[in-house]
């Protein structure tokens, strides 16, 4: 299982903040798993920004990071600091 965190305005787009996905070798990089879910279509193509953000186990990542069975994966749009 991969945990999937949608937080800041995905979580509210998609009126959830957590859900878990079953792992399987198709979903070996977070590009992966986000191609997945952008072709759930309707809210999910908010995922298919180009400036998404992600992390891999609580480590910010590119979406070419590799992803395995029962790591925590989260998407979140760009935040700026002030």
């Amino acid at each position: 299982m991969i945990t999937l965190q949608y937080f800041a305005r995905y979580r509210e787009h998609l009126g959830t903040g957590q859900e878990q996905l079953p792992w399987n070798e198709s979903l070996g990089s977070l590009r992966a798993v986000r191609d997945a879910l952008v072709a759930r279509g309707d809210a999910w193509s908010v995922l298919g920004e180009s400036r998404l953000m992600c992390a891999r186990n609580q480590e910010l990542c590119s979406l070419d990071e590799p992803v395995a069975d029962g790591d925590e994966v989260a998407f979140f749009p760009p935040v700026t600091g002030g």
